[in-house]
């Protein structure tokens, strides 16, 4: 690997584990941020809801904006503006100064996260993105493991606000790494393709999903008729969007990326494992504190098989596909994730730490599993003109799968208050088979390549390909690159 590709994979795998970081830590800072601003509990929800309306409705205009502009280029300013928005929450004077500045962290975010695999598409051939991707997927599971450790401490000794100075310095690093990088020159004689903008379908998908994730997150705990009102904004929007893409030159969402059966195959396997997971958790947690009368640490602890099997898990998931094709290797994650969330839904008032360890080894195995071959299949099927669009689809598939899948966890838990300790094990039984629904859309993705079409690969890797216009902007320096038009 040369000199500025190690760069680069340390730019995406860093860039990627400070937004992981940041949404662990959250969650810690949240009951001391209410204490000292004195805000109320709708107040406080906001903090996080704020942050995924803003990123989920944003990602796949910032990953346009990194193919059009430069991923490196697109990466440095999400990370530079999420350090600055994170230090400024460290120092905000009352809740309103909160939630504002996480809608802007969450916006840069937007800008931060696609770029992560947009940068790895264009630094790696489509052979070798596996491993990268594996790699940055351990580096996730880290930092979710990690997280809530280090935010604990930080909390108890130095208060909410120090969590937040904890994201600001790493996120600042990486824009300055990200500055510091060059990619290769580009054959001679090529041209880049220019890449447009496509501003109103920006903003049609940005006004759908920021509806949709609104509906989603606050559900039934928010007014009625705001929710109605945020639906009927979606349908109109979305089927706006839908029509004005059908008729635009230069789409937002080139026809060629949704009408590919495995995109979309893997795009469905990550939204129902991350809605599995997340969902999952949520369950569990209550499982473990109310039914087995845990104490956070030891419910911490109980779960870490979980985040060790994502960590060592997905570099070996990297090799999987090589040998048994990427569809065998995602429906055999995703059955892994629906068993271990079947295992749980089993458990009762006499689980044992190793069982349930055990459980959520199987969890955190399948879930790399798929969200690795998934997304390596995602990335290396768009071109390079459209890695950050399909980046910016993996990211909103990764971000609305979580809020679905905890919104379903929340509707099944209280539906019935007087079920007991049953509607833990109804919820999980639920969420297993989203997670096996995961498998059967996965059966979408291709199948093992053959030795023909190896060779193939290999024959047309000797001839160059053309750039795209990230390409020539991450390779300018910046009194060189300037968008035209």
């Amino acid at each position: 690997m040369t000199p500025p590709r190690h760069r680069t994979l340390a730019c995406s795998v860093l860039g990627a584990a400070v937004v992981a970081l940041d949404g662990t830590l959250l969650t810690l800072a949240q009951p001391a941020l209410q204490r000292d601003l004195r805000a109320d509990i709708d107040q406080v929800q906001w903090t996080s809801t704020a942050y995924l309306v803003a990123v989920a409705s944003l990602l796949v205009f910032g990953g346009r904006l990194g193919d059009r502009y430069g991923h490196r280029r697109i990466l440095a300013l999400g990370a530079l503006g999420f350090a600055a928005a994170s230090a400024g929450i460290a120092a905000a004077p009352g809740i309103g100064w909160v939630i504002g500045l996480r809608v802007a962290q969450g916006a840069f975010g937007a800008l931060l996260q696609p770029a992560t695999l947009g940068m790895l598409r264009a630094a790696f051939p489509p052979d070798r993105l596996a491993m990268p991707i594996a790699l940055r997927t351990s580096a996730i599971g880290l930092a979710a493991a990690t997280g809530p450790l280090v935010g604990g401490a930080l909390v108890s000794a130095y208060g909410w606000r120090a969590v937040f100075l904890l994201t600001a310095a790493p996120a600042l690093a990486v824009g300055l790494l990200a500055l510091t990088l060059r990619l290769p020159d580009p054959p001679a004689g090529a041209r880049a393709p220019r890449v447009s903008l496509d501003l109103p379908g920006a903003c049609l998908l940005a006004v759908t999903l920021a509806c949709l994730v609104h509906v989603i997150v606050v559900g039934s705990g928010g007014h009625p008729a705001a929710s109605v009102l945020a639906l009927v904004t979606a349908s109109a929007a979305g089927t706006a969007l839908i029509r004005h893409e059908r008729r635009t030159a230069h789409p937002l969402l080139p026809p060629e990326v949704l009408r590919s059966a495995p995109v979309l195959a893997g795009l469905g396997a990550l939204l129902a494992a991350a809605a599995a997971l997340s969902g999952t958790l949520f369950v569990t947690t209550y499982l473990l504190q109310d039914v087995l009368e845990l104490d956070p640490l030891r419910t911490a602890l109980w779960v870490l098989p979980l985040a060790v099997l994502m960590v060592l898990g997905a570099p070996v998931a990297a090799l999987l596909p090589r040998r048994f094709g990427p569809r065998r290797t995602t429906v055999s994650g995703a059955a892994l994730l629906a068993l271990g969330v079947l295992l749980l839904s089993r458990l009762g008032e006499g689980a044992t730490a190793v069982a349930t360890g055990g459980c959520f080894a199987l969890v955190g195995a399948g879930f790399s599993t798929v969200m690795v071959t998934a997304t390596a299949v995602l990335v290396r099927r768009a071109d390079v003109a459209d890695a950050g669009v399909a980046g910016g689809l993996q990211q909103t598939a990764m971000n609305v799968g979580p809020a679905l899948g905890v919104a379903v966890a929340t509707a099944l838990m209280t539906s019935d208050p007087g079920a007991g300790p049953g509607r833990e094990a109804t919820a999980l039984l639920v969420l297993a088979a989203v997670a096996a629904l995961g498998a059967m859309v996965a059966l979408g993705l291709p199948g093992r390549t053959r030795a023909r079409g190896t060779r193939s690969t290999r024959s047309t890797r000797a001839r160059p390909t053309p750039p795209s216009r990230c390409d020539a902007a991450d390779r300018a320096g910046p009194e060189q690159a300037r968008p035209t038009g």
